[in-house]
């Protein structure tokens, strides 16, 4: 339950650094310009860091936990084949996979 929960932590963090980062940074701007979502860049920041706060909700409210985790999943698949789309190289892609391992994990042991 420990590593659960610091993979829940982990990533929570992650979700609301990324979204609070799809706003400000100038980097985050043309990468999601490269990814074919400059106009939707607002909104995924949106999803990100409520995303994030669902899972930190999450712990005391095991459906919020369900819900978040099953979004962000379903998020970062879908990440995933935005950067095959794009054809980045597989180590451009690691985070995103391990993020859906990670997203996965919580999500898995939220239903079990």
């Amino acid at each position: 339950m420990v590593i659960t929960q610091t993979i829940l932590f982990f990533s929570a963090i992650s979700f609301i650094i990324y979204g609070i980062n799809s706003f400000f940074s100038k980097r985050m701007v043309l990468e999601y310009e490269r990814w074919g979502f400059k106009n939707q860049r607002i909104l995924l920041g949106c999803c990100q860091l409520l995303g994030g706060l669902g899972l930190l909700v999450g712990l005391k409210v095991p459906l919020m936990l369900s819900v978040a985790s099953f979004l962000l999943l379903c998020m970062m698949v879908t990440a995933v084949f935005v950067r095959i789309r794009t054809k980045e190289r597989i180590v451009q892609m690691l985070p995103a996979l391990l993020y859906v391992v990670l997203t996965f994990i919580i999500f898995y042991n939220s239903v079990a």
